[in-house]
Order: structure tokens, then C-alpha cells, then sequence
């Protein structure tokens, strides 16, 4: 069985048109603060031009490296129908997807050594928002013992 925690949502404000912020400090303080020794943490972005995603959060040049290759394989301009001009950023959030799920354990979330989340702006500068959802295994919702 599992205990599910209220959705917390969290804002953001985006600088640039494409752009990969560091959102893990935000999921893992979501964690703490929801008390769940182990489960699942979901991370869901409620947008159609931006995503999330986990990679390397240690050599900034990863993140530069990905956004500028994305921009090669999807460019902004190409000949798209769509009338508003935001097609790229719509093909590249869903190349990224609009969630990720984490694993919990011992109050903290499993991540590889290099890893961390990122949220994934293709069409700003934006006010945006991302929803994290905790499922706590019910014997531990409390930190409790098994």
C-alpha cells in the first residue's frame, strides 16, 4: 500500500528561449518535507513547450552541449504549419517528456553520482510551473520502522 501526499506545484521563471535548469534541490526538499522514507517521487511539467528530464548536473557544458544539439535535431525554423510559430518547442518537449519518476529510499532520492533534474524551457523566457507528487510506502509515510 502506499500513502499519496498532496501535489506540490512550484514556479519557476525561465531567462532564456531554451534553456535547462537545475530543478533537483526543489524535488528533494519536496521529499524531505513530505516525510516519505521510501516510494516514488513524480515529476510532472503541465506544458506542451517544456519538459523534464535527468542528466549530468556537475560540467555545465553537458547542458550547454544538449541544448545546442536539440537545436540542430529539431530546429526552429523548418518549414512547420503550426500558426503560432512554436513548433520546435513543441517537438522537443516531446522528445524530452513531460515527466520523470524517482525512486525514494531512506528519505532521499536515488540518483546516479553525476544526476540531477532538469526542467526544460523550449519556448520561453516563461513564467512556467512543475507538479511534484510523492506516493510514500504506507509503512514508512513517517520515517517510521518496518
Amino acid at each position: 500500500m502506499t500513502t499519496t501526499h498532496p501535489i506540490m506545484r512550484k514556479q519557476l521563471r525561465t531567462t532564456a528561449h531554451t534553456q535547462m535548469l537545475d530543478i533537483t534541490e526543489a524535488v528533494a526538499e519536496a521529499v524531505r518535507e513530505s516525510g516519505a522514507a521510501n516510494g516514488i517521487a513524480t515529476v510532472f511539467v503541465a506544458h506542451t513547450t517544456a519538459a523534464v528530464t535527468l542528466n549530468e548536473n556537475t560540467d555545465p557544458d553537458v547542458v550547454r552541449d544538449m541544448t545546442r544539439e536539440i537545436g540542430k535535431i529539431v530546429p526552429w525554423e523548418d518549414g512547420y504549419h503550426h500558426a503560432e510559430g512554436n513548433s520546435a518547442a513543441h517537438l522537443k518537449a516531446s522528445l524530452f517528456g513531460a515527466s520523470e519518476q524517482l525512486i525514494i529510499e531512506n528519505g532521499r532520492l536515488v540518483l546516479g553520482t553525476w544526476q540531477g533534474i532538469y526542467f526544460a524551457e523550449f519556448d520561453g523566457p516563461r513564467q512556467r510551473q512543475f507538479c511534484i507528487k510523492i506516493q510514500a510506502d504506507s509503512d514508512q509515510a513517517s520515517g517510521g520502522a518496518q
